[in-house]
């Protein structure tokens, strides 16, 4: 079995018909008439003149109905209905989301995770604080024992320089274990007297820490010179007015 088309001889229009029915039909003009006069018409329709005479549609109940179609519809307007239909159909229907994206949501950490980090950074919190406040107490302290006997490191043996002989002084006192110290006096003193100043701050800080050590430096400022004082010596560098002091009630 195989479909076959043709060309209706009464109004021209395209019929399908089996290749086995000796007559086909057109649903248009419902002319029945041979099947190879309509392959024929279809292949040369040249010439031919189509008389479109009306044709009542057979009705009788053991009347036989070849197949036929119009093999010609209007592509062109059912491609544009599909396509609205299409548009529709898409503008309706919501888009589902990438099942393989990866969203903030998709991404949590576990509970006991969570506050294992919590945990751990508190932990390690505790630590730092326990290891830096014992630390800034302990450099608090040997601070304020220092700085409570510092006037005794002015007395220097056989010299008059003593804490009572200058009218105003200064004393800064820093570093981890106060091995940093940076004197202003309002006379003149020389550099033995400087290296003495410097040996008794260094004795008064060991006393203080418990043992002694040899890494403390000293600057002392005096109207004219300054004085560098190291475990390896004293140096001097003069300038002109180096610091000014004034008298204050901390400096008397």
């Amino acid at each position: 079995m195989a479909t076959k088309q043709g060309m209706c001889k009464n109004c021209g229009s395209l019929v399908v018909f089996d290749d086995r029915d000796e007559l086909c039909e057109c649903v248009f003009c419902n002319c029945v008439f041979p099947s190879a006069e309509a392959a024929k018409i279809l292949e040369n329709p040249d010439g031919v003149e189509f008389k479109n005479e009306k044709f009542e549609k057979n009705t009788d109940a053991g009347a036989k109905h070849y197949y036929s179609n119009p093999v010609m519809p209007d592509m062109v307007e059912k491609a544009v209905q599909r396509d609205k239909t299409s548009k529709s159909q898409t503008t309706e229907v919501k888009l589902k989301p990438n099942e393989f994206e990866i969203s903030p949501n998709d991404v949590k950490a576990p509970k006991k995770l969570v506050i294992g980090m919590i945990a751990g950074i508190v932990l390690v919190i505790g630590i730092i604080l326990a290891i830096a406040f014992p630390l800034y107490f302990q450099r608090k302290g040997l601070h304020d024992s220092i700085s409570a006997d510092i006037n005794t490191i002015y007395k220097t043996a056989g010299s008059s320089v003593s804490y009572d002989s200058f009218a105003y002084k200064q004393a800064n006192i820093y570093g981890l274990s106060c091995q940093y110290v940076k004197l202003g006096l309002s006379d003149e003193i020389d550099g033995d007297q400087a290296k003495a100043i410097y040996q008794n701050y260094s004795k008064l800080r060991a006393d203080k820490r418990g043992f002694d050590s040899d890494d403390v430096e000293m600057y002392i400022y005096t109207p004219s010179t300054v004085y560098f004082a190291t475990k390896d010596g004293v140096t001097t560098d003069v300038q002109e007015s180096v610091m000014i002091l004034e008298p204050t009630e901390t400096t008397k």
